[in-house]
């Protein structure tokens, strides 16, 4: 994948397109998915003309596939996309200059059937859990060093994995295919509409492996050198999207006119749903300055080193300095 990402850029560099502006632009360039939940904030932004009264102007590009962002990125057709801190700190081992701000503590939870006899981790034990992603995904690893720590089991051993795409496994567990399912927060909170419940969260596994907080493992990502000469603009739009976030904390009202946008493109969405999203969101807006935010993702990160090692990190054996951007603060 990243030999792919390389050649993408070379192309781009040497027909001519420029990865940074020459010149401060008041233009921010996003990549985001087009049904993922980042678009809910950029809409906000818009439809509330905060992007306009921080003086700048979002160009916002949706795209089919995080490896699509990912070469945006790369290429420097986007200046800004949403991902995880641990790519940029892979990258930024390799040479790359990218940077992350917090978006969202949401992660992810392990959700079982309504009157599922599972109760505990150890009633995990034979049965077949459904993993969002594959082998190195992030969630899953934390998981299952939480399991390691706090209930002797060791889910990679003790349980039958079945990896696949978020929407698949969550209809799977629904159909009763599988006996409980790690998924991504939006994907559990659908879930959670239709009456199944939340064995353990993300956020609870954090903690316990020594994270002070909530973590926020996605976050807005966008190129060092990129922001220093558009720091009006990179923080314009920070700006706008923490006072997008003040709004949907607080206002049922602009949850109400995003409804149509989150419910674009899923037959299956009903009310019970909009709320369960709706609260999901908001408990995961972060709070916590950057530092914080920092501290917690470098112990995160000997977890997942000792368990993803090269495949998932890099060569890096901590993470890379500058992984998270404190230019907020200037």
């Amino acid at each position: 994948m990243r030999s792919r990402l390389l050649a993408f850029l070379f192309i781009a560099l040497t027909s001519g397109t420029v990865a940074y502006a020459e010149e401060p632009a008041n233009t921010v360039k996003i990549g985001v998915l087009k049904f993922g939940t980042v678009s809910w904030v950029l809409d906000t932004i818009k439809a509330n003309g905060l992007d306009k009264a921080e003086g700048i102007e979002l160009e916002i590009t949706p795209l089919a596939s995080t490896t699509a962002t990912n070469v945006g990125l790369q290429s420097g057709s986007m200046e800004v996309i949403a991902t995880d801190w641990l790519l940029v700190s892979r990258e930024r081992t390799n040479g790359a200059d990218f940077t992350f701000a917090p978006f969202t503590t949401a992660l992810g939870a392990i959700m079982v059937p309504p009157d599922s006899p599972i109760k505990t981790l150890a009633d995990l034990k034979g049965k077949t859990l459904g993993v969002a992603g594959g082998p190195l995904d992030k969630s899953w690893l934390l998981i299952v060093a939480y399991a390691l720590r706090t209930a002797n089991i060791d889910l990679r051993s003790d349980t039958t994995q079945e990896f696949g795409a978020p929407p698949l496994l969550a209809e799977r567990a629904k159909q009763g295919e599988i006996d409980a399912v790690l998924n991504f927060w939006p994907y559990a909170a659908r879930l959670e509409a239709v009456g199944f419940t939340q064995l353990i969260g993300l956020e609870e596994v954090v903690r316990e492996l020594g994270a002070k907080g909530e973590v926020a493992m996605v976050g807005y990502v966008f190129g060092e050198i990129w922001a220093d000469k558009n720091l009006p603009a990179i923080q314009g739009f920070l700006r706008a999207a923490a006072k997008a976030n003040e709004l949907l904390a607080t206002s049922d009202a602009e949850w109400e006119r995003l409804k149509p946008v989150m419910s674009a493109n899923d037959p299956s969405f009903t009310e019970a749903t909009f709320e369960a999203l709706r609260r999901r969101y908001r408990e995961g807006i972060p709070e916590r300055p950057v530092s914080s935010e920092e501290a917690d993702a470098k112990v995160l990160y000997q977890f997942l080193r000792e368990l993803g090692g090269t495949k998932l990190v890099g060569s890096g054996t901590e993470l890379s300095p500058g992984t998270f951007w404190h230019g907020a603060e200037k």
